[in-house]
């Protein structure tokens, strides 16, 4: 007798984990290898989190951005008062290499003060930490920095 998962979220978790994992292996090495290492680092740093997976493309299937997995999740405050849900750490293939994305950080040099002369071979902005490829970087600093974010937005 076969058993049925009647959980509609455990199929969601289960599409998720397959377009993650797509996304992953899509990429060409070594930029695939320094990616999948990271997802599992972003995993040992925020274990029990929220997973998304943004394909870059808009309502009506215009590419505005490259795909992107995320981690967590926070709720965002516009100007005008109203609010999304939406993820605390983003992790991006790009042309040139890898962005991590931090967030949420209320003081946008905060990251390029306080990450960027330690993190290696990195361009650091208020909220996106880019690079090559994985080896050019201190991943203790860069895990550093995701902890931090990962607090600040905890914080509210």
């Amino acid at each position: 007798m076969k058993s049925k998962v009647s959980n509609p979220q455990f199929y969601i978790y289960m599409n998720l984990q397959k377009q993650i994992a797509a996304y992953i292996t899509s990429q060409p090495e070594p930029k695939r290898n320094d990616i999948q290492e990271l997802h599992s680092i972003i995993l040992q740093v925020m274990p029990a989190c929220k997973l998304w997976f943004l394909d870059g493309k808009d309502d009506k299937g215009k590419t505005v951005s490259n795909p992107n997995i995320g981690y967590g999740s926070y709720t965002i405050q516009y100007a005008d008062g109203t609010t999304r849900e939406f993820y605390q750490i983003g992790l991006s293939a790009n042309t040139t290499g890898i962005s991590v994305y931090i967030l949420g950080i209320k003081d946008k040099k905060y990251l390029a003060q306080t990450y960027g002369g330690k993190i290696g071979k990195a361009i650091v902005t208020g909220y996106c930490i880019k690079f090559k490829i994985l080896k050019d970087i201190n991943i203790d600093i860069l895990q550093a920095a995701i902890q931090y974010g990962v607090e600040a937005t905890n914080k509210g």
